[in-house]
């Protein structure tokens, strides 16, 4: 049995879930969210009462495909889930379990005998996104402690290149986030140290989907085989003395091999317009067009950049930012990420 009890008013997560279902539901639908307690004490539950009708609900901040997983392999699972984001591999996995799903942002899919709900992600206010603590600079750093920097100025600046004063600054952002722990406060000996790679490694790609460039270029290709393709193209852009990092489905297939075949591939090159964007995919001959295969996009961080690696001939990104990448793809992608982080993990 499980003993149901009223949610403190100042409980900061029943706060959320209750803003979550309450901005999904129409106006005219009463709802009453009481917390759980069960004989797990490892997470939260909680009992909506939606209409009338109860639904249990549960809150999970990154739905990652894996964190999906665990939940469905449970005994008894939730009615309703509801998430920061919920990534289109974690929305299906959920559809075919036939649990509902909610985002903070709006978005939602829920179908029960008493309630269907479809909704897309509302737009964002205007300031929203910026009131965020991460900023490229920050991304920049997390992404180099998550490949094996340590979180220091003196290392972060040499990886990233960025000035002592921003990684100073992006180091006491991680640690204020509790994503970092500083052993002391000041000094010539201060140190910190990752509270928690995987937690480390989801607020990176949260914020590495928001602070995400909004521009990109299509380009047109004629290879029949895009690795391949991709890196005849880098040794043209090298020639050029044009900085390339290649990321998504083609960049894991050289990195961690799971998808066999890859229809498009995805570059992040210099160039902060499409004036420039154009500029680079002249500077290999290439034209814009729409629809074409190969997408040029800006670097998103000056870590992807610097941090770079080279792998089975092709130049690709820091594997947090190809984490964070095929996360962004679709199923196929978010299996891929699931499958780059356990090679990672492993090496």
């Amino acid at each position: 049995m499980h003993e149901v009890y009223e949610v403190k008013p100042r409980t900061d997560l029943s706060r959320r879930i209750d803003a979550a279902l309450r901005g999904i539901l129409p106006r005219s639908i009463e709802l009453t969210l009481a917390e759980e307690r069960g004989a797990s004490a490892s997470h939260f539950d909680f009992l909506a009462m939606i209409g009338g009708r109860p639904l249990r609900v549960e809150w999970v901040r990154h739905a990652w495909l894996s964190a999906i997983e665990s939940v469905l392999a449970r005994v008894d699972p939730p009615d309703v889930l509801i998430a920061e984001r919920v990534p289109p591999a974690s929305r299906v996995a959920l559809a075919e379990a036939g649990i509902g799903w909610v985002e903070t942002t709006g978005a939602a899919e829920i179908a029960t005998e008493s309630l269907v709900v479809s909704r897309s992600e509302r737009p964002a206010r205007i300031g929203e996104r910026s009131a965020s603590r991460w900023t490229s600079t920050v991304l920049s750093v997390a992404e180099a402690v998550l490949c094996g920097v340590r979180p220091t100025v003196s290392a972060t600046h040499e990886a990233t290149r960025l000035s002592v004063g921003a990684c100073t600054k992006a180091l006491r952002t991680l640690t204020d986030l509790g994503l970092l722990h500083a052993d002391l406060e000041r000094g010539r000996k201060s140190a910190r140290r990752v509270v928690d790679a995987d937690d480390l490694l989801d607020s990176y790609v949260g914020a590495a989907h928001d602070l995400t460039p909004r521009i990109g270029l299509s380009v047109g290709v004629v290879w029949q085989d895009p690795l391949q393709g991709l890196i005849q193209l880098g040794r043209r852009w090298d020639a050029a003395g044009s900085a390339w990092v290649a990321t998504g489905l083609v960049a894991a297939t050289v990195v961690a091999p799971l998808v066999t075949s890859v229809g498009t591939a995805q570059v992040y090159v210099d160039g902060g317009s499409i004036p420039e964007l154009e500029l680079a995919a002249r500077d290999v001959g290439l034209r814009p067009i729409e629809g074409g295969r190969l997408r040029l996009v800006p670097f998103p961080t000056t870590a992807s950049r610097y941090l770079a690696t080279v792998s089975g001939g092709l130049r690709v990104a820091p594997w947090p930012r190809l984490v964070a990448d095929l996360r962004r793809s679709g199923v196929r992608g978010e299996e891929a990420a699931e499958h780059l982080k356990e090679v990672v993990g492993d090496a």
